[in-house]
């Protein structure tokens, strides 16, 4: 039940995969490494569609020939593990040698599959079953099928430890970030097709040695569906990892947005001047503007303005005077005492805003030059004078902030 879910899955994934690169396909038709891809992607869908149990039986009597899935399936396996490493060779390598590469690689795995289609019809699979997994254990108990498999296993190896021994080269030279995880992805997942080679290798050893290996049935099935599937993650993996990247950003952009709205419509309140564009509701504010950093940049920007207006009508005397009668400490150059300095001077009539202070002698903090570092800065002014509005609730409170 398990293997049936895994492979349906795995069906779906691949393509799914593939019709999700066939439209940059028909626009880079000359790209040699993404039809490679692609190649990879429906060979992948195949390998496993064909040899679902629901269909297998239907398509081997359609072709007139008992057990062909298997050959289709194995046909498409050598295929995709071609393709896998035209695809490495072209990322990794300098396009002259790698189309060298690339045609060596081709050349020596179509060989290998003419030997396998032609050694396939020669000897097997010489059991019938409903299942493809359990024909195989069964058609591995006679000589012939039993080498055939091993030459199948043994293309298989070559191919996944070449995928493996190029990812990891890649990975080195990979300078995005949803690249590397992208390779690193599709190296587990060949060493885990690896581990299915091992242990359908010992399963065949153990038609000779008189050893059992049907219990090592799960974990060969298990390790070549998953396998499967994180290769076809890995490698779609670089095409929507960004977008992940770019969704992340858009919402932590949306949420600072909104976080420093209090802050900001205060300051507006008092100088609407400071707003390049008229301010929408609060109500109108939930829903997420078209562009949140663009928004969040100019909030920043009249935030900075508004705090500069208001700073002439503050001296350091008052703003000292104000935070020891809070209890607050008095350093304006904390979050705290940026927060502290708006809530003195709105607090003020708009009259006695307009008397200039001394400002300069309050120090103040020079900007970050890291416009993150600045926005979270920023947050925590406004969760200050937040926390400082609610204090003002209180009467004690109130006369000490006017």
């Amino acid at each position: 039940m398990i293997y049936a879910i895994l492979a349906w899955v795995c069906a779906f994934v691949g393509l799914a995969a593939f019709a999700y690169r066939l439209p940059d396909l028909l626009r880079r038709r000359h790209d040699v490494a993404l039809w490679a891809l692609c190649t990879y992607f429906l060979c992948s869908g195949i390998s496993f569609l064909v040899d679902l149990d629901l269909l297998r039986l239907h398509i081997s009597a359609f072709f007139g020939l008992p057990n062909i899935t298997s050959l289709i399936t194995q046909a498409a396996v050598v295929v995709l593990t071609a393709a896998q490493q035209v695809v490495l060779v072209y990322w990794s390598s300098p396009p002259a040698e790698a189309r060298r590469m690339a045609r060596h690689r081709v050349l020596g795995f179509g060989a290998a599959l003419a030997v396998l289609i032609v050694s396939s019809f020669a000897v097997g699979p010489v059991a019938h079953s409903e299942t493809a997994t359990s024909t195989i254990l069964l058609s591995i108990q006679h000589g012939g099928y039993a080498v055939y498999m091993s030459f199948y296993l043994l293309i298989c190896a070559v191919g996944q430890f070449e995928t493996v021994r190029l990812s990891l080269r890649f990975t080195t030279m990979a300078n995005r970030q949803w690249l590397k995880v992208g390779m690193r992805t599709v190296t587990v997942g060949a060493s885990l097709i690896l581990v299915y080679c091992v242990t359908r290798g010992v399963q065949i050893a153990g038609t000779r040695l008189d050893f059992d290996g049907s219990a090592l049935d799960p974990v060969q099935w298990t390790a070549g569906s998953v396998g499967a599937l994180l290769q076809i993650a890995g490698w779609t993996i670089p095409s929507w990892g960004i977008r992940l990247t770019r969704a992340r950003g858009w919402i932590r952009s949306y949420r600072s947005w909104r976080r420093l709205r209090p802050l900001w419509w205060a300051l507006y309140q008092a100088s609407p001047d400071i707003a390049l564009d008229p301010p929408r509701s609060w109500l109108r504010d939930l829903v997420p503007p078209r562009d949140p950093h663009y928004r969040l940049y100019r909030r920043v920007i009249e935030i900075r303005d508004g705090q500069l207006i208001l700073r002439t009508s503050l001296s350091l005397e008052d703003f000292s005077r104000v935070a020891r009668s809070l209890g607050l400490p008095g350093d304006p150059t904390s979050p705290l005492g940026e927060a502290l300095q708006l809530r003195a001077v709105l607090s003020r009539p708009a009259e006695e805003r307009a008397e200039r202070a001394d400002a300069s002698e309050i120090p103040a903090r020079p900007p970050y030059e890291d416009f993150r570092d600045e926005v979270e800065w920023l947050s925590q002014v406004a969760s200050s004078f937040h926390q400082l509005g609610r204090r003002r609730s209180a009467p004690a409170d109130a006369g000490l902030l006017s």
